[in-house]
């Protein structure tokens, strides 16, 4: 029996997309938590957390992109089609946040409130279009033989922007936790404060989303709650809150490092939860893997490059977060 491509670019695309909304997602958080945080040398601290990774990050989503178009095209022209709008809103927003990093640090005091700003508001528009974007796709794309053919405003619904809202909290949730990680003093004790109020605020998200995924389309209600499915698919949501027990133990123990990684946990079953959902369509309602795959040979001649280039960074993803381990302090860098 031979390799199944499409499965394995699934696989690939998927695990881009996880690694970018970890790694970017705590960046972004940090923009959306900037408000919060009002003296100049704690934002100096809170931007220096993550300036050494922050454009590594965003490779992976430069990798789920460009798989998508190498592997599964049909997707990438329906997706795209429906989603230009957030989609473009969303690379707005990055860029607001990419020049705020580069310029605030050189800009002279009586304007550093306006990069200030651009990091805040770049962060803010990036993860909700990007959350309102998500809602769409779980919402499924009028199509007619093979072509998206819906209005530049279909994207925009009740649930796409309380999802836009729902991962607003979530970043917010792991940019507070890495932020414990990587800090210490006053500064880490408001993220303490501000975490234990974002857990609830996600598990409330959470649950919502949880009630009206299936209210919006039977078959993924019939995914989840019909038998022998309603057994197997059980763990997530008892996976989630327990989760969420530890998350809350670890924070009223004043773990430095468990708060993060409970949060990724929670985000990553989030994202198992919609891949149950919806597999092993690609574009919802009903367009498979398979059905907008690549021809076997296009699939196969970029799954080598996918396999050279995924490891090398990997290699310099792991080697860049090693160098910039330990807290960061004011004035000071990294320790």
């Amino acid at each position: 029996m031979g390799i199944d491509l499409s499965i394995l670019w699934a696989v690939i695309i998927l695990f881009g997309i996880m690694m970018y909304i970890v790694m970017d997602g705590f960046d972004l958080g940090i923009g959306i938590l900037y408000p919060f945080f009002k003296d100049k040398d704690e934002r100096d601290v809170i931007m220096n957390t993550v300036a050494p990774v922050w454009d590594g990050n965003e490779t992976w989503l430069v990798l789920g992109g460009a798989g998508l178009l190498a592997a599964f095209p049909l997707a990438y022209s329906v997706i795209l089609s429906a989603l230009y709008l957030p989609l473009i809103f969303m690379l707005i927003g990055l860029i607001f946040r990419g020049v705020a990093f580069e310029f605030r640090f050189k800009a002279l005091d009586h304007e550093r409130h306006f990069w200030d700003k651009a990091f805040i508001f770049g962060s803010i528009a990036a993860t909700f279009f990007q959350g309102a974007a998500l809602g769409a796709y779980i919402r499924g794309f009028s199509i007619t033989n093979g072509h998206f053919s819906g209005g530049p405003m279909d994207w925009l619904s009740p649930f796409a922007i309380f999802t836009g809202a729902g991962l607003l909290v979530a970043y917010a949730l792991l940019g507070s936790t890495w932020l414990i990680m990587k800090t210490e003093g006053e500064l880490q004790a408001r993220a303490f404060k501000i975490t234990r109020l974002l857990v609830w605020a996600m598990l409330a998200a959470v649950a919502i989303i949880s009630i009206w995924t299936p209210m919006i389309d039977e078959r993924i209600a019939a995914r989840w709650f019909t038998f022998p499915n309603i057994l197997i698919f059980a763990p997530v949501p008892i996976l989630v809150l327990a989760s969420a027990i530890l998350l809350l133990r670890a924070l009223s123990r004043r773990h430095q490092i468990g708060p993060f990684v409970y949060t990724l946990v929670l985000i990553f079953l989030g994202y198992s939860g919609l891949g149950i959902s919806v597999w092993p369509n690609i574009v919802p309602p009903n367009i498979s893997i398979w059905a907008a795959a690549a021809p076997p040979q296009s699939q196969g001649f970029a799954m080598v490059g996918a396999l050279l280039i995924i490891p090398i960074i990997l290699m310099y993803t792991i080697w860049s977060y090693y160098v910039f381990r330990g807290k960061v302090r004011v004035g000071e860098g990294y320790h």
